[in-house]
């Protein structure tokens, strides 16, 4: 390994024999101009400033990185919710529905068998028999209630009302010879609570925001 060259080594301040000065290095400059020291405060503020600046930069861009992680974490969480918050208003909305619709089949037994006759005007216009099952509690009011409806659809035909145990309340047969048509409330309720069912699986995860407009 080589050794760097020995240096000579200086005085700052040579004096001659008599004791005079005789050389004297330069030193470094101690005293600035105003115009200098503002000038160099200025310049040390502005890199200070903007030093300052690109941590906060830095800064916030790492807070705003934390928040979008946090978000993305959290967004599979409120769609369970969200899904679990429609599926249970859908359900509340079944079962009032459900108790409304027993209370009008109560008090209105024999609305249903109208709407269908009502419905049915076409088809049964031309039969000779309309066969009318319902349950027996309800076959003998019905009676009058199917002649009325049919005079007021012009069904000409021969009415025949048949009392049929085991059917369910405001259930009925139609049968005039060349179609029929049945209704069951219960059936009816199961059907609707299926097709529910089947639109909140295939909705999932992936249904509109709750609140319009909180979702791009």
């Amino acid at each position: 390994m080589t050794q760097p060259a020995p240096r000579k080594f200086e005085f700052d301040t040579v004096f001659d024999g008599a004791g005079d000065v005789a050389f004297e290095a330069p030193r470094p400059k101690r005293l600035f101009p105003a115009e200098e020291v503002e000038q160099i405060r200025a310049q040390a503020y502005a890199e200070g400033q903007q030093a300052a600046l690109a941590s906060m930069q830095a800064l916030q861009a790492q807070a705003l990185a934390q928040i979008a992680a946090a978000a993305g974490a959290a967004m599979p969480t409120l769609a369970a919710v969200a899904h679990d918050h429609r599926t249970h208003s859908a359900e509340l909305a079944l079962a009032c529905a459900r108790s409304i619709a027993a209370a009008a089949l109560e008090r209105f037994p024999e609305a249903p068998i109208r709407a269908a006759l009502e419905s049915l005007a076409r088809e049964i216009e031309a039969a000779p028999r309309l066969v009318v099952s319902a349950p027996p509690e309800l076959a003998e009011a019905l009676q009058a209630a199917v002649e009325e409806t049919a005079q007021a659809i012009g069904y000409p035909g021969a009415i025949q009302v048949r009392a049929q145990p085991g059917l369910p309340q405001a259930a009925f047969n139609l049968d005039f010879g060349d179609g029929a048509a049945s209704f069951d409330p219960h059936a009816a309720a199961e059907r609707v609570a299926a097709a529910l069912d089947a639109a909140l699986a295939a909705e999932g995860l992936h249904a509109e925001p709750l609140i319009p407009g909180s979702e791009s």
